[in-house]
């Protein structure tokens, strides 16, 4: 049977969220997981399970998502991010483990790996690389700045549906179900933090240079995980990121978008099980 305990710990005067999947037993190995913008430790559920009983499975809600704190003033940038991470490894005493970061936790994976190579056993980074297509960008921004407001939590997971047609509807329901809250009103909103969802709110993610730069001193054997239909990362970016990165191979993932656990969960367990 496979154990999953939800946990809370205090870094940097902020309370986070994680999930701690026990796998096989004492001494396994860790995987710590990062999932992107708006989303939530939940959403790597399946594929948790799916490789937990291999790994010691840690997956971390990141500053403003899931059940961690919203930080006050609103930080969100990559290098805070970065520094969150830190802080959990130290938390939870990590000497070696691996890394697997979707979109905005990809980001901080690899400025991550850039700056504590020697922690790092392998690096996943899923759909993400300096360089972001603007319609893709424009797409994720416009849809976090929607109306917020849903009668019912149902309501809101027809959204998601909609939203996701190519994922199976069971993962993008539980999903949706696991990123709402009630609001003092009756109605339903979602759980990150409200100023992720503004659209002039600094985004405070590395820019192109700085982002090559630490993607050049990634001295760890990388997969880089491409949605073979991804409005985020065109094919070019990914092969000039694989050029970059000493060690480095490219995975596409035939029918997913950018959201490659989502879509295609079978799939992208089987390339990220794989290489690890």
């Amino acid at each position: 049977m496979i154990t999953v305990r939800d946990e809370m710990v205090e870094l940097r005067s902020m309370r986070f969220h994680y999930r701690d999947w026990a796998g096989p037993g004492a001494g396994a190995p860790v995987l710590v997981l990062l999932h992107g913008y708006t989303g939530h430790a939940r959403s790597w559920d399946r594929f948790a399970h799916g490789i937990s009983d291999k790994y010691r499975v840690l997956v971390l809600d990141q500053r403003g998502h899931g059940e961690t704190d919203w930080a006050d003033p609103p930080h969100y940038g990559t290098l805070e991010m970065v520094e969150d991470l830190k802080a959990f490894v130290a938390a939870v005493r990590l000497e070696r483990f691996s890394l697997l970061g979707l979109s905005m936790g990809g980001n901080v994976s690899l400025a991550y790996a850039s700056d504590c190579p020697e922690e790092l056993e392998r690096l996943v980074i899923v759909d993400i690389a300096p360089e972001i297509a603007a319609a893709g960008l424009s797409r994720v921004y416009a849809n976090a700045a929607r109306d917020d407001r849903f009668a019912s939590v149902e309501e809101a997971v027809q959204r998601a549906l909609e939203d996701s047609p190519i994922a199976p509807e069971d993962m993008v329901r539980e999903r949706a179900v696991n990123s709402m809250m009630l609001m003092e009103d009756g109605a339903w909103t979602y759980s990150y933090d409200r100023a992720l969802r503004d659209p002039n709110m600094p985004r405070d993610r590395l820019d192109a240079d700085e982002g090559w730069s630490r993607v050049a001193n990634i001295a760890v054997s990388t997969l880089l995980i491409r949605g073979a239909l991804s409005d985020i990362l065109d094919r070019e970016i990914a092969e000039r990121f694989c050029d970059t990165v000493p060690d480095c191979r490219l995975v596409e993932v035939a029918g997913a978008g950018h959201s490659v656990p989502l879509d295609k969960p079978d799939e992208f367990l089987a390339a990220a099980r794989t290489f690890l």
